[in-house]
């Protein structure tokens, strides 16, 4: 087996002062069409033709083998959605006259969106100004495998300076996002929404509401995600009266420079940032370990909310994206009613509902018939005693106040995607699995060991796939704590019989219970398993799923 590189990029110096980025997009037919963007200079370009794969364990499938290309080229080769984005240092305003010196794409939070329609090519350029490298990973998209934005694993890191263009079909519409994949840089201002329209879309509407969810900590008195990481791998054994399942042994830490020592980032600093004693029945027991000073909706807190403008009357499509690291949000509208029409990007049986519980990562796409006033769509930190609000403005009227609950959010709770169907368009076909891999969720907070198996992550450990398998995944969480578990470049059935539930790429495990889905193994590669909590997957809470060559 040949030398392997591990995902986890390497931790640089602390946040220097960089260009603001800019976005930009066109679409050209050709190909050739690019927008424009500030970056400071030339830099090196890496794009499918000049593309460096990392090192492959021998006998599984490269991540730009022709086995990938292979699979690409079946899905066929639209017009060119040309985008250009900087990640870059830069003070971010979330709102009451609050501002924050964190890390972004361009100089808003959350960053410029990308769409464009089903069946293009979207080529998507990053720009790296930051003071460390940085990747980037289009969630819950099926693409091409050397695209898929991991370190290590399918591509190079983006360092410092150096630029890569992401280039694959958007093959499903549906509602994504996109983040780093490198560290624990997705806590920061690193996210924004990535919409693949349908061109035969089947709904109709009047407008269209994408709403972004996030926990906020970069920062804010001095602390920043890392920090916040190295707190958290102290454990809580030390008198916080919060205790985990404890199994499986402490992993290495993601926070180490080439040298081996700690960053600078990694060094705990502001005030503590650990959280105990939430208690969620939705979850089945604790909600999360940090206390995030503010919870946003569209990177605004609830005293200054960002606010949706319509008409009485007006049917609004909300894409509702959980890009939160480690809280899950319980979320309505006072006022009305939603209906749910898609789940992580694919349609569902349309399902009324006062509330949704959205876990970190996931999306659901609602409807919803303006009201005439003022309206309140709350986003409630399930669990932590905080929320956060955004403002329907259909008429005249005063804001609501910044904590308002509205009574939907106590009413029908739509906690678990298991409970909808999927539309027979995207419906699994019946067939039996032909591989069952049983996965154990482990570790806890005493420790901080959050791991598969009791074994931390490593580049070495692979779960096994052939093309053309149907794989059943059965996760059994043994631990006091949920975890929202995500597969790239795959979606999969929710525990229907057959492989007949909703169509998703990230389920919430809750504790010491157990969720089973199947998935088609039919994008060959090297494909990251793990928990969508960004501070469990940095401590050991992650695989790969490897197809065999």
């Amino acid at each position: 087996m040949r030398a392997h590189h591990t995902r986890r990029a390497v931790l640089g110096a602390a946040i220097a002062a960089a260009g603001a980025g800019v976005l930009a997009a066109c679409s050209d037919s050709s190909g050739t069409g690019h927008g424009s963007m500030n970056h400071g200079g030339s830099t090196p370009t890496a794009t499918p033709q000049d593309y460096v794969a990392p090192d492959t364990p021998e006998g599984y499938v490269t991540p730009d083998g022709p086995e990938v290309l292979g699979y690409e080229e079946a899905r066929g080769s639209g017009p060119v959605r040309s985008f250009k984005l900087t990640a870059t240092a830069t003070p971010l305003e979330l709102g009451g006259g609050r501002t924050v010196k964190s890390w972004a794409y361009g100089d808003r939070l959350p960053g410029q969106e990308v769409r464009l329609t089903a069946g293009e090519t979207l080529a998507l350029t990053l720009a790296n100004n930051l003071p460390q490298d940085t990747s980037l990973h289009c969630h819950g998209i099926s693409m091409r495998n050397d695209m898929d934005g991991v370190p290590g694993v399918t591509q190079q890191p983006i360092r410092p300076g150096a630029e890569f263009t992401y280039r694959f079909v958007a093959a499903h519409p549906g509602t994504y996002w996109f983040h780093p994949h490198s560290g624990v840089q997705l806590d920061r201002g690193m996210y924004a929404p990535l919409i693949v329209e349908d061109p035969k879309e089947p709904l109709s509407y009047d407008k269209e509401w994408v709403v972004l969810l996030d926990d906020w900590v970069d920062g804010v008195d001095g602390s920043t995600p890392d920090s916040v990481l190295a707190e958290l791998r102290k454990g809580m054994g030390h008198g916080s009266g919060h205790h985990g399942h404890g199994s499986g042994t402490p992993s290495g830490s993601a926070t180490a420079t080439a040298s081996g020592s700690p960053s600078p980032e990694s060094r705990p600093s502001g005030p503590p940032r650990l959280l105990s004693g939430t208690k969620s029945n939705l979850l089945g027991g604790e909600a999360g370990d940090v206390a995030y000073p503010h919870y946003l909706i569209n990177g605004r807190t609830p005293d200054d909310p960002s606010q949706f403008i319509a008409k009485p009357g007006d049917r609004i499509r909300l894409r509702i994206i959980n890009a939160g690291g480690e809280t899950a949000f319980r979320v309505a509208l006072g006022g009305h009613r939603l209906t749910v029409t898609h789940t992580d990007g694919f349609p569902v049986v349309p399902t009324e509902t006062d509330a949704l519980l959205v876990a970190m990562g996931e999306r659901y796409d609602v409807l919803v018939t303006a009201e005439d006033g003022v309206f309140p769509l709350t986003a409630l930190a399930e669990g932590k005693k905080a929320s956060s609000m955004a403002v329907l403005r259909t008429g005249g009227g005063e804001l609501p106040a910044p904590s308002v609950r509205p009574a939907e959010l106590d009413r029908k709770v739509l906690k678990s995607a298991a409970r909808l169907e999927p539309d027979e368009s995207v419906a699994f076909s019946r067939r039996r699995p032909d591989r069952i891999m049983r996965i154990k969720l482990t570790g806890g907070m005493e420790k901080y060991d959050w791991a598969f198996d009791d074994e931390p992550y490593s580049p070495d450990r692979l779960y096994s796939v052939r093309d053309g398998e149907r794989v059943r995944m059965v996760f059994i969480n043994a631990t006091d704590m949920w975890h929202p578990i995500h597969l790239h470049g795959h979606t999969f059935a929710l525990a229907g019989i057959n492989g007949s539930g909703a169509r998703k790429d990230t389920a919430a495990v809750l504790p010491h219970r157990k969720v089973t889905v199947d998935f088609d193994a039919d994008n060959p590669g090297l494909w990251m398993l793990h928990c969508h909590n960004i501070y469990h997957s940095e401590s050991g809470m992650m695989t790969t799923v490897a197809y065999r060559a």
